[in-house]
């Protein structure tokens, strides 16, 4: 269990018109077992969709919002990530000798600014409870965002953006929010869906989390997708709390836990999420994200009419 450690105290309503979300946690301590052998030595993370990997395409969302640092929670095996988000010396320096502009722009362009990023370990795979827990001396007494990286939001403005946008034109700087998108009725058995209460602008009041539920019973057909903003009290219930489902420590059980004292909404963002934690979600991004490529958009569609 984790330790008694947590940030000060500091009720939601002092904070209300700090409201500005600067830290991003990012978990990425998962083994990725449902890719082997191709993650047995590179982390999920860092599969690429087109050619960037999908962590980065997570970051570029996390920045796009306004992000200021980036919080990793990491594990074994993941020193690749850090080396990513890393300045290259050698390989900048010998595409300077080759005069490769292009490829100096882009590394230069997806460069975090220094000390814009921080990584700390898990060390133990006991859920994203404990994973967002991980970061809670990394945040400290601060509103935050948690994005999952095997998650892409496909649209413009980002799904994170999007929420912080809705969250401060309704007013709702000191409350939680969680990301959902419509699913099939027939397949709300397999996401955590949200009860749906009164609306406040674009945001709706939450009055109920079901994991799986049946559809017989569902409270509704939106799912919960990977992008939460999260207040700092969580940390205080993620301390103490008891294993859940899997003998986890459930960020979803400590929402709860938290909805009791604070306010939660959900979020219908815009665009299109992708779950590239499975073979065929991360196959579909590929293909979307390279459709909007004018230079692999022609070949692409001619090579796909062969199988279609």
């Amino acid at each position: 269990m984790p330790s008694k450690t947590s940030p000060s105290k500091t009720s939601p309503s002092k904070r209300s018109r700090l409201m500005k979300i600067r830290k991003a946690v990012f978990p990425v301590a998962g083994l990725g077992t449902r890719f082997l052998p191709a993650t047995k030595a590179m982390p999920k993370e860092m599969l690429t969709v087109v050619d960037r990997p999908l962590i980065q395409h997570v970051v570029d969302e996390a920045l796009e919002a306004g992000i200021e640092h980036l919080v990793f929670v990491t594990g074994r095996n993941k020193g690749v990530i850090e080396d990513h988000f890393d300045r290259p010396y050698e390989l900048e320096d010998t595409l300077k000798e080759r005069n490769k502009l292009k490829e100096m722009d882009i590394l230069e362009r997806d460069q975090p600014e220094a000390g814009a990023t921080s990584f700390t370990r898990q060390q133990a795979p006991l859920g994203l409870g404990h994973a967002v827990w991980c970061a809670r001396d990394i945040i400290g007494n601060e509103p935050f965002a948690v994005l999952l990286p095997d998650v892409l939001v496909k649209h413009k403005p980002s799904g994170l953006k999007q929420m912080i946008d809705a969250a401060a034109a309704a007013g709702a700087s000191s409350a939680n929010i969680i990301a959902v998108e419509e699913v099939p009725m027939e397949h709300v058995h397999m996401y955590g869906v949200v009860g749906v209460g009164p609306s406040k602008g674009d945001l709706f009041e939450l009055n109920g989390m079901v994991e799986k539920p049946k559809k017989e019973v569902a409270p509704s057909n939106l799912s919960i997708t990977g992008r939460y903003i999260l207040q700092p009290e969580i940390f205080n219930i993620l301390e103490t709390q008891e294993r859940g489902a899997g003998g986890e420590i459930q960020l979803t059980d400590a929402m709860l836990a938290l909805a009791g004292k604070q306010p939660f909404y959900g979020f219908k963002f815009k665009g299109k999420s992708y779950d590239c934690g499975s073979k065929s979600g991360f196959l579909a991004a590929n293909i979307a994200y390279a459709m909007d490529r004018e230079d692999l958009r022609g070949d692409l569609l001619s090579e796909m009419k062969k199988y279609v």
